[in-house]
Formats: C-alpha cells, sequence, structure tokens
C-alpha cells in the first residue's frame, strides 16, 4: 500500500485623462481557466467596487524599503487590493491641503473655504489615479510607524507602531507580515493570512515556508521518512507521520523550540494523515492494518483514550478533517467502490455521504479539508484520468470544479478560507500553487519540484512568530 495523503468600477490612466468605466459589483466567483498568472498584472485598471486600490509610498527612510517590499507584496497577495504604482518625486507624499478638511469627489484637493494650508499627503492624486487608501511607512526611533489614509475622506484612518526585530532577525519577517495583517484589518475589516506558513513535504522531509514563498526552514530533522504535515489550533505545533521499522509513527512538534512528542498508541501500525480537532486536545488519524484502513482518535492531550470511529468491513477509511466546531469528521471512504468523500459525527456515529458523485462515472475523491469558516470542503476528484480540485458546499452539498489546468491536487485552506494551496504540475513539473477562489488568481508558492501534501497553519501568535 502506497501511503501518501489522499488526496463598482474600472479606472484606466491614459495621460493625463481619467477614463471610468462601469463593472457590475459583487462577489465573483472564479475557475481556474486561463493561462497561468504568475501575480502580475499588466496594466492600469482599477475596480474600486470590487478591490479597492491601494498606494504604498516608499519607507522612510530608505532603510524601510525591505518592510515596504514585504508590506506591499503581502497586501498585493490577499487578493483585496489593486495595488497602484507610482512613479518616485514628492508630489506624490505631499500635496496642499486644507487642515481638517476632506476632499470631494467632485472637486479633489480644493480646500473648504477658511482651512489653513498645510503640507500632508497628496491625497488629489491619489483620488484621480483610483486610489481608496495610501499606506506609509515612516521611523520614529526604533520604532516603525504605519499610516493607514482613507483617500475619499482625505484623513488617516488609523496609525501602527511596532519594534521590528533586526532584518536578519528570525522574527523580522513574520513581524512585518503581521502589519500588513492590521493594514487589511483596518482598511477592510477582513482578517489577513500574511502571517501564517505553509507546511509540506519534499525528498521526505518536513518543511514550512511563509505564504508568501520566502523563508523556507526544514522541520522533520531526522533521517527517516516523514508525510502527511497537519497544524495544531494555536500554529505552536506540527503534526506528522514519520516510518519506523515498518510502522507509521505520530509525532507532535513545537515549531519553536523543534522538541517533539510520539503521540500515544501509535507506531504499532501504520498510522497516517493526523488532523487536529479544533480544541488541540484530540488527533484524528488513518490506520492501515491487515483488516484494512480506519479512522481513529487519540487524546493527545492526557495521551491515552485510543478511539476507533469506522469499521471497514471490506472497505477503507482514512483521511479524517475536522470541522471548525469539532461536532463532525468528513473523511473518505471506499465503501461504495471508488473513494469519495463521506462525513461522521466525532465520536463516529450518522456517517454518510457528504459530496455527491455519479455511480460509475465519477471518478475516486481524495484529501478532504474543512475551510475554517465551517462552509466549504476542498478536496481533489479524478476527471478522465487526471486529478482536479473541487470544492463543496457544505450547506447545499452542491460541488464545483476548480482547476482544469494540468494535474492539481491536494488543497488546504488558509485562515482567510477564500485561498487554497495545491499540488500542480501546470508549469511542466509538481510544485506549490495558491489560488484566490474570488478572482481566480493563481500564483506559485514556491518554484521548486518535488513539493507535496501542503498544510496552511493558522493565523501565527506573536510568541511563535518570533521564535526560529
Amino acid at each position: 500500500m502506497a501511503v501518501r495523503r489522499y488526496g463598482g468600477m474600472a479606472v484606466g490612466l491614459v495621460g493625463s485623462v481619467v477614463l471610468l468605466t462601469a463593472v457590475p459589483p459583487g462577489r465573483l466567483t472564479a475557475q481556474d481557466t486561463s493561462a497561468i498568472d504568475r501575480g502580475v498584472r499588466i496594466g492600469i485598471v482599477y475596480r474600486p467596487g470590487v478591490r479597492p486600490g491601494l498606494v504604498v509610498l516608499p519607507g522612510r527612510p530608505a532603510a524601510l524599503d525591505s518592510v515596504r517590499a514585504i508590506v506591499s507584496r503581502d497586501l498585493d497577495y490577499s487578493d483585496r487590493f489593486e495595488l497602484i504604482t507610482l512613479p518616485a518625486g514628492d508630489s506624490l507624499r505631499v500635496g496642499a491641503v486644507a487642515l481638517g478638511t476632506a476632499p470631494g469627489r467632485g472637486a479633489p484637493g480644493r480646500p473648504r473655504s477658511g482651512g489653513a494650508q498645510a503640507a500632508g499627503p497628496n491625497y488629489p492624486l491619489y483620488l484621480a489615479l483610483g486610489a481608496d487608501f495610501v499606506v506609509d511607512l515612516r521611523a520614529a526611533g526604533d520604532t516603525t510607524v504605519v499610516d493607514l489614509h482613507d483617500v475619499a475622506a482625505g484623513a488617516r484612518r488609523r496609525t501602527f507602531q511596532a519594534r521590528l526585530p533586526a532584518p536578519t532577525a528570525a522574527g523580522f519577517r513574520m513581524a512585518v507580515h503581521r502589519l500588513a495583517d492590521q493594514v487589511l484589518q483596518a482598511a477592510l475589516a477582513a482578517p489577513g493570512m500574511a502571517a501564517t506558513r505553509v507546511g509540506f513535504v519534499k525528498d521526505g522531509k518536513v518543511y514550512v515556508i511563509d505564504q508568501d514563498g520566502a523563508d523556507l526552514r526544514l522541520v522533520s530533522s531526522t533521517d527517516r521518512q516523514a508525510m502527511s504535515p497537519a497544524w495544531a489550533p494555536d500554529a505552536r505545533r506540527l503534526a506528522y507521520m514519520e516510518f519506523w521499522q515498518g510502522h507509521g509513527q505520530l509525532f507532535v512538534q513545537d515549531i519553536g523550540s523543534g522538541e517533539r512528542t510520539a503521540a500515544a498508541t501509535t507506531g504499532r501500525a501504520l498510522d497516517f494523515t493526523p488532523a487536529f480537532s479544533p480544541d488541540g486536545k484530540t488527533l484524528a488519524f488513518s490506520r492501515a492494518t491487515e483488516e484494512g484502513t480506519d479512522v481513529y482518535t487519540v487524546n493527545i492531550k492526557d495521551n491515552c483514550c485510543l478511539q476507533r470511529l469506522t469499521v471497514g468491513r471490506f472497505s477503507d477509511n482514512l483521511s479524517p478533517t475536522f470541522s471548525p466546531d469539532g461536532q463532525r469528521i468528513a473523511f473518505v471512504s471506499t465503501r461504495s467502490g471508488l473513494p469519495q468523500i463521506y462525513v461522521m459525527a466525532a465520536d463516529g456515529t450518522d456517517q454518510q455521504l457528504f459530496a455527491p458523485f455519479d455511480y460509475g462515472v465519477t471518478g475516486a475523491s481524495n484529501a478532504p479539508e474543512w475551510s475554517p469558516d465551517g462552509q466549504s470542503v476542498a478536496f481533489h476528484r479524478d476527471v478522465a484520468g487526471t486529478l482536479q480540485v473541487f470544492v463543496l458546499d457544505v450547506r447545499t452539498r452542491t460541488v464545483r470544479q476548480l482547476t482544469s489546468v494540468g494535474r492539481n491536487e491536494d488543497p488546504t485552506w488558509a485562515p482567510d478560507s477564500r485561498h487554497l494551496a495545491f499540488v500542480s504540475d501546470r508549469s511542466g513539473y509538481r510544485q506549490l500553487w495558491i489560488i484566490d477562489l474570488d478572482t481566480g488568481r493563481i500564483r506559485p508558492l514556491l518554484q521548486q519540484s518535488g513539493s507535496r501534501l501542503p498544510a496552511w497553519s493558522p493565523r501565527l501568535p506573536e510568541t511563535a512568530a518570533t521564535n526560529p
């Protein structure tokens, strides 16, 4: 048996003329049907009704340019803004505005009567370019200050301050990622995903990498083959399987300290595909024996209490994933013939088909993962001999295909429940990619071949992010 994880408005700028084109508002439903998008947008086309325009000003002093680069990339990768790149010049930051006044949309930059003139952000220019927000980074002693400006209001909306580690320190990049998430939250009241990492397997070892594709780190440091990484809800620990003398042993490792503990009662059979319960106390996993493969749980808080949830009886049951409320577990079962996605209560009762399929027509379905918001389950399914990523609507139990270019498998959710990381060979070799479900934008996460079995972390707490 091969062991693996089964599984608005648009603004166009021509010279000095601003062209306006109506764009229907609303949430986009995207599908991967286009050529490879490596994250580069060409032309100045902004859709404030869908994605607000955003300007990130150069850092002051120039030493903040590395912070600016990370923040800009994070906000771009959030897929919630259209980043506007401006040419250099002091006029981009300073303009004549009236203190305590706001430019109107009809007459940008015209001060109200009685207002004193002062130098400030050039709101009229940003407004003409289609920007809704401006991010300004500056240094105040040993503190980095980030100002978020609301262009329509002509005022500063929020200020953030942080004492960042040295650029060479282990926690520097994650501290900057956290600033980007604060900007997103203040601008759109939406949670960010910048301060997260993706675990994955390459060459039999478990690695983690920041969501922007930087800061690659080795996690499993032994000579044994490792598989099936899974994050704990606190984002401080990572569970994975290692092969030990023909068996699969489950380990839980602290990312900060590197210390790890073997999960009780595992390692006596082939145990794999661990999944944490939302409270972090229970680990569900697959166990393969001569009698078949079934889903079990073990209490890792008290290191006890092994419980069998499925009884195969000539079928296999594997790849568990908890619902965010901890009440249900989705899993893969072959009880209907080919592997398909089923669901059961967390105690193993009420087992039923979850993702509908046409018997004799639909291909095998594997690698389910429940979204953090509880509304969807992502998985991959065989379509005419090629794996593609699908998303199941939990409420309606309808399924839609998300990918179509190349072979795509093993999807994993970002904590914002709108981005998925997955494995694809669309570039000619298997590597990690990220797709935004709202816009359909796809970008490579790690341009190295052989990466597989990704697992996206929850948002990292500050203490976990600053540890090496």
